[in-house]
């Protein structure tokens, strides 16, 4: 079954901050009302969608097209910012939201549907089998946008028609490809260390400098050094693994953050390092503070200019200090106060609106990753907690899932393995897909942690690993050494064959060989009692 979304809606519905307003269309694309206007006109590109307000706040835009669905149809969509576990092939769910794209697959055809990325508006999709529905929410926070007459790009609508037979797998590929028509990828495969999942904030610069040396003897290629990421802990207001803000400029355990990323070059590693770029802990002017925490912590707004040149100008005091590689983290629950896995049709949890009125959330926050992909200069960018429709052709790295863990084997199987299944055809196609790390710690059984470490080595993904140098074992060590020789190099990508039949798939084409996985190897009877940690 196709959907034509290049032909004529059939309802377009507008909602402002005085209510719902139904617009009635002409033959030209357009439809008004209340002094509001919507065009929908095809183009070589697809079907763009504008939308002008002279006096009305606006807050969304509904567009419904009618269908006739017969058969047995499989549907997949995507998620806001990193998925949670929970991406899968299922039958048609009205209520189910599908964030920015979706799939379909009638048992021979596997069909493409969603907006381009870098759209200015926060879209998603819901499908019955009368009628498909499509929502931009183009709010400014918790309230509507004050175009003011401006004609706003609210995003283009794409299609994708498969052919009969052809690899579900491979048809979603070509379709992210083209709602993104410039990824930007590393220039070599990314692989290395992270101190988190042993770490979880509590680190120095001798322990990061440890952490370097070992990092760098597991591998052998000369030309494609590992990277040691400094994850959170090192600024001053760290402590405890709260994931606290800048300033960005050290502690008394982090002196001299220029020196550590030059020791770290001499020990053989690419030096990285985390932060938070949203929230600070320090004194800034309050005109660029959107609001306080409970902890007494300021979270900036990034609508204001000021604000975002201090944003700007910390990550380029990283660039500077030698690091090459910059992870930033907490961007979506700083902006929008929910996490992925709690916004489904309402995105937004904040109580209060940007400073600036006249751009909606959308906008603003590519505002953002932008001026954080240019103050980061050569150095490679992963976003985590990003919005991942809005991070494609911006960041060369993007965290797809929600963290996995160094305490919980559950927690690793069903955040990470779900995650690089359903959004592996991102890869390349939006930006370099990373799963999150291997958790190599006492918690957790080894022979479990080794079927993530294989798939991920294999997989051609970035692999990080999270790891205590005095606790690694010899046949660890290794399978370590095994896998970095692997995720140094340019490999196929590995495709989840079984991920229409699983939410944790377990049959992997890797670099050309058909593997199986047992997620559940170790019976249950060994796995901590404790093995529930689900926000670790």
């Amino acid at each position: 079954m196709a959907i034509h979304f290049l032909e004529k809606p059939n309802d377009v519905f507008v909602e402002t901050e005085q209510g719902w307003h139904c617009l009635q269309g002409d033959k030209k694309g357009r439809w008004s009302g209340n002094n509001l206007e919507v065009q929908a006109v095809a183009n070589m590109q697809g079907l763009p969608i504008t939308l002008e307000a002279v006096n009305e706040a606006v807050k969304t835009v509904k567009i419904s097209w009618y269908i006739r669905s017969e058969g047995q149809l499989q549907v997949l969509g995507d998620h806001w910012e990193r998925s949670y576990g929970d991406l899968e092939w299922r039958g048609i769910v009205p209520e189910r939201i599908m964030p920015w794209y979706f799939l379909t697959h009638d048992g021979s055809v596997t069909n493409g549907y969603g907006v381009l990325t870098g759209s200015n508006a926060f879209c998603y999709w819901q499908m019955d089998k009368e009628s498909v529905t499509l929502t931009a929410d183009v709010r400014n926070g918790n309230a509507g946008v004050r175009l003011e007459g401006r004609r706003l790009n609210v995003a283009t609508i794409v299609e994708y028609q498969g052919g009969s037979g052809e690899s579900s797998f491979n048809e979603a590929r070509r379709f992210c490809k083209q709602m993104c028509a410039q990824p930007i990828m590393p220039s070599d495969p990314v692989y290395g260390g992270n101190n988190w999942y042993y770490a979880y904030g509590n680190s120095s610069h001798e322990q990061i400098l440890s952490d370097s040396r070992f990092i760098s003897s597991l591998a052998s290629n000369a030309k494609n050094r590992p990277f040691m990421v400094i994850d959170d802990g090192w600024q001053l207001a760290s402590g405890g693994g709260a994931c606290k803000g800048g300033p960005w400029t050290g502690s008394p355990l982090f002196p001299d953050m220029a020196g550590l990323a030059s020791d770290m070059k001499q020990f053989g590693v690419r030096p990285g390092i985390w932060c938070r770029p949203l929230m600070v802990s320090g004194d800034v002017p309050d005109e660029w503070v959107r609001f306080v925490t409970d902890d007494n912590d300021k979270v900036l707004d990034p609508s204001v200019p000021g604000a975002l040149a201090y944003i700007s100008k910390s990550i380029e005091q990283m660039s500077n200090w030698g690091y090459e590689l910059i992870k930033h983290d907490f961007s979506t629950y700083d902006l929008l106060g929910k996490w992925g896995f709690q916004m489904k049709s309402d995105m937004n949890g904040q109580p209060h609106a940007f400073r600036d009125r006249s751009r909606t959330t959308a906008e603003i926050t590519l505002d953002l990753y932008r001026t954080i992909a240019k103050a980061s200069g050569s150095s490679i960018v992963i976003g985590c907690n990003t919005i991942s429709h809005l991070a494609a052709g911006l960041f060369e790295i993007q965290r797809t899932g929600d963290d996995t863990s160094g305490k919980s084997w559950e927690r690793t199987r069903y955040m990470g393995v779900n995650t690089l299944a359903f959004r592996m055809a991102q890869h390349g196609t939006f930006y370099s897909h990373d799963a999150d790390c291997v958790g190599i710690t006492e918690h957790v059984p080894w022979e479990l942690n080794k079927e993530w470490l294989d798939l991920l080595a294999g997989s051609g993904t970035p692999l990080f690993v999270s790891v205590d140098p005095a606790i690694v074992t010899k046949e660890q060590e290794l399978a370590l050494r095994a896998a970095f020789e692997l995720a140094a190099r340019e490999l196929p990508l590995g495709e989840p064959l079984d991920w229409m039949e699983t939410t944790c798939p377990s049959r992997w084409l890797l670099n050309g060989a058909e593997r199986s996985f047992n997620w559940n190897r170790k019976s249950l009877e060994t796995l901590s009692l404790n093995d529930n940690h689900w926000w670790l």
